[in-house]
């Protein structure tokens, strides 16, 4: 007789080679999923309140596969942790509100300009750690830097909105500070009960397969982040040009910055610091405020997510790069 349970362990086995193979292939995943996302609008408004979710669990991976003995030893040699942490948290606030007063306040629509502000306040984006593995880098810094400022954002991104968006848009910082805690402190409880049920060997083990559920997330929040895009790409083209226009400036300009400035990080270190100066976390602040997201500013957010997705991919001919030059200079 065949076993009870050889439907249900089958069924599970097929799932986890599934996320494996997803995994293996995940810049190319990243890619493809938003434009999957641009090709299912007619999902994309179902999908919308799943946003939270995937945001919640991004958040419960990062934090379940997180080295602590690593952290640890950054800990206690914590002056490039702490300068990293310092600038992911402030510098792209800083060259932001350069930017717009540069172009001046009263020349930016409300809508965009909040936009701006939570791209600028946002922590890293929770997938610069994976796209660091995927490229073969070392990722250690880049995991701490986004692990300690995403537990720092509660307390500090309200703040920096409010002071780059100003008086033109309304916010209630407190809410705001609330939701935050939430949504970081429960991904944080619920990634070290799994860490105490699994174990940190059994995690490790289990790479291919978490890579692959972080590509299957980032699908779903691809269709649910893409509400509304193909309309306003129709209706309102000049201004999506424009917003990903600005949301690629800033990615470019986060890592040109970077690279010039901290010449004393390894190039692979610089690499992806200036990655995450760009890529920012805005659907936490996204999911946070919920429905008093202004429509202009979610639609800036969704366009957000072109260098999000694409970025992994077409610089992956440049991060190859700089792991071969890393290498040779390891075995000289």
């Amino acid at each position: 007789m065949a076993p009870r349970f050889a439907v249900p362990v089958s069924m599970f086995a097929a799932l986890a080679s599934a996320l494996a193979l997803l995994g293996r292939y995940g810049t190319q995943g990243f890619a493809l999923s938003i434009f999957l996302g641009l090709a299912l609008p007619q999902f994309s408004a179902a999908a919308r309140p799943l946003l939270p979710i995937t945001i919640f669990c991004f958040t419960t991976v990062v934090f379940m596969r997180a080295d602590l003995g690593v952290i640890a030893g950054l800990v206690r040699r914590p002056g490039k942790l702490i300068h990293s942490c310092l600038w992911l948290m402030f510098g792209p606030p800083l060259l932001l509100a350069t930017g717009i007063v540069l172009v001046g306040h009263h020349n930016i629509d409300p809508g965009l300009l909040l936009g701006l502000a939570i791209m600028g306040a946002a922590p890293p984006i929770m997938s610069s750690p994976a796209v660091a593995i995927l490229y073969g880098f070392e990722p250690s810094l880049i995991i701490a830097s986004v692990i300690l400022t995403t537990i720092a954002s509660p307390l500090i991104a309200p703040l920096l909105v409010e002071w780059l968006a100003g008086a033109a848009v309304p916010l209630d910082r407190v809410a705001l500070t609330l939701r935050l805690v939430m949504f970081i402190g429960g991904g944080m409880v619920v990634a070290f009960a799994i860490r105490r049920w699994l174990g940190a060997a059994r995690i490790r083990e289990l790479k291919p397969n978490l890579d692959g559920f972080g590509v299957l997330m980032y699908f779903i929040f691809a269709i649910a982040a893409m509400d509304g895009v193909t309309n306003a790409a129709l209706e309102r083209p000049g201004q999506v040009a424009l917003f990903i226009a600005v949301a690629f400036l800033i990615s470019a300009v986060g890592l040109v910055v970077v690279w010039l400035l901290m010449r004393h990080y390894a190039a692979s270190e610089r690499f992806m610091i200036g990655y995450g100066t760009g890529q920012r976390n805005m659907g936490l602040l996204v999911a946070a405020l919920g429905a008093g997201v202004p429509p202009t500013t979610f639609l800036y957010f969704a366009l957000a997510q072109f260098p999000i997705y694409l970025l992994p991919w077409l610089l992956r001919g440049i991060a190859a790069r700089i792991r071969r030059r890393e290498a040779s200079a390891d075995a000289s």
